[in-house]
């Protein structure tokens, strides 16, 4: 039997095949993916139900039309920043007004996505250097915790505070904490470290969220705050208080008993103004940019090496982002948590995501009572989790040692979105990353240029000859002709010329190498040896010796 024939079948052939692992992998993480709906969706300003809208149909929509095999999609954290900007800065100070403005900017992002994915523009995520991304993505995992202690501690900073008054405020929470929902949002975090540190396989099913909310759950009765009627302080009160129906206690978790009242619908009125813009191009940008990057981790997970259709993906998460805006969800990626969990526990086929965003939807309609049990605190302690694993030391260690120069790029995005936003932020890594290779010696025509050329040598030997800079910027054009190269083939890499190759390029020649030789192929790099590390990283920036 060859290895085609071991792949799992897709479409209705796949279901009936795979149906029970599926199965079984979509419920256990359908168990994860509830506490997380609830607390991104809130951490964002938006409803609680908003997240399991865009679960739902991430799950039922999406997975059937999307370009990946085991990937699953919903909120994520890394939008939560995006999102809650979109609803203050559009809301001026209404968050009812904001979440409807914030649904519209999610419905024009999502008609970009569709456009990005029907133009084959899942490629510009090349463009991004590795550092500048995860530079991002730490900052976000700052902002999360930053703002998600507060809420675990029973407190919250004052209003309309700015991000750092917000960290500064921390120690003020800490000493004036709720005990009872501290307790609540330790035991949590406990709970979820030493989940972490598990070596038991038998115990690693059990999804770690789930004992996180079922012992919240229990620490709210034992403290009875079922009857502490007050309102709540998250960013969505004023929600809240437009829909007196909703409104319940202080530290639990409010949706309405009939789902279908959780629906809200798109306010485009602020088309026309900056901000509004400013909150599409973000949340086009931002959610594109992790789906893709989300999505090809995630095919590295996979047990059978297929390789999702990024650009198909690209244009499917635009649609669910789309159905999501129009009746009130956050938007989606592709989650790369809830997807590595997928994979761990044994999903076979895009029917995985297809039960998760089933039993989703079953819950809320049957059982909307016990979500209303929930502490925030549990649902805090999640997302403190959640940053802190974003900026964990192992984060800045990992950028450590691929270069000093990438450690510098990664902070610099860092300060760089958390003193402005996440655009400029990024922005201004990406200009640090052009001003680094300046210095290198890259010529300015050659920053977004790359000159190669690829020869068939022989039948089965293709030769790619690439002289000068080889760069994260002008590297797409490459990228896209070896995509096209037939499988099976020998082909040889001839950097002799080549003066300079940075980590983005040297991550994707070990990428691409693994890839192509896991379908039968063969690569060999010709001349790397003439290059000089600049860190000891095996995919480190690397220049040509002197001779």
């Amino acid at each position: 039997m060859n290895q085609s024939e071991l792949i799992p079948k897709t479409g209705l052939t796949g279901l009936k095949e795979n149906w029970r692992s599926d199965l079984l992998s979509g419920f256990l993480v359908f168990l994860i993916a509830l506490p997380l709906c609830l607390g991104i969706s809130m951490a964002s300003g938006f409803p609680p139900s908003a997240g399991i809208i865009t679960a739902i149909i991430g799950g039922i929509l999406v997975s059937r039309i999307s370009g990946s095999f085991v990937t699953i999609n919903g909120p994520a954290a890394g939008l939560i920043v995006v999102v809650l900007g979109a609803v203050q800065e559009l809301g001026d100070g209404d968050a009812m007004s904001g979440y409807r403005y914030a649904l519209a900017a999610i419905v024009v992002a999502s008609a970009i996505q569709i456009l990005m994915g029907l133009i084959k523009a899942g490629r510009l995520s090349s463009f991004f250097p590795i550092s500048v991304i995860h530079g991002m993505l730490a900052a976000i995992g700052i902002i999360i915790m930053a703002k998600q202690v507060h809420v675990m501690l029973g407190n919250a900073p004052e209003k309309g505070s700015s991000l750092f008054s917000t960290i500064a405020q921390i120690p003020h929470s800490l000493m004036n904490m709720n005990h009872e929902i501290a307790i609540i949002g330790f035991t949590g975090l406990i709970i979820l470290i030493i989940w972490s540190k598990l070596k038991s396989p038998l115990l690693k099913m059990i999804p770690a969220p789930l004992i996180v909310v079922l012992s919240g759950i229990a620490l709210a009765r034992y403290f009875d705050l079922e009857h502490e009627h007050m309102y709540l302080f998250l960013p969505d009160a004023s929600f809240l208080q437009h829909h007196e129906e909703t409104v319940g206690p202080k530290f639990l978790v409010t949706i309405p008993d009939n789902f279908m009242a959780s629906f809200s619908f798109p306010d485009f009125s602020k088309f026309g103004t900056p901000e509004f813009w400013e909150a599409v191009i973000s949340i086009s940008l931002v959610g594109s940019l992790e789906s893709l990057l989300s999505a090809m981790a995630v095919d590295k997970l996979d047990p059978y090496k297929r390789h999702s259709n990024l650009d198909r993906d690209l244009t499917a998460v635009g649609i669910g982002n789309l159905a999501a805006g129009l009746v009130g969800g956050l938007p989606m990626i592709a989650e790369i948590v809830r997807s590595s969990a997928n994979v761990t526990n044994g999903a076979k086929t895009a029917w995985a995501n297809f039960f998760h965003g089933c039993f989703l939807l079953l819950f809320v309609v049957l059982f909307p009572h016990l979500i209303h049990s929930i502490p925030l605190a549990a649902l805090a302690s999640l997302l403190v989790f959640t940053g802190f694993r974003l900026a964990s030391p192992k984060e800045f260690a990992k950028v450590m040692g691929v270069g000093k120069e990438q450690l510098f790029m990664f902070l610099v995005t860092i300060i760089g979105v958390l003193a402005t936003d996440l655009l400029i932020g990024v922005a201004i890594g990406i200009v640090t990353k052009f001003i680094i290779h300046l210095i290198r010696g890259v010529k300015f025509n050659n920053l977004f240029k790359i000159r190669y050329s690829i020869e068939e040598k022989t039948i089965n030997t293709i030769e790619v000859t690439i002289e000068g800079a080889a760069i994260f910027s002008n590297f797409i054009a490459l990228k896209t002709e070896l995509a096209k190269v037939v499988d099976r083939q020998t082909i040889v890499f001839q950097l002799n010329d080549a003066y300079l190759l940075d980590h983005t390029v040297m991550e994707f020649f070990h990428d691409f190498q693994h890839n192509y030789e896991a379908k039968g192929g063969h690569c060999k790099f010709l001349g790397i040896e003439y290059h000089e590390p600049y860190s000891d990283h095996p995919l480190a920036a690397r220049k040509l010796k002197a001779s």
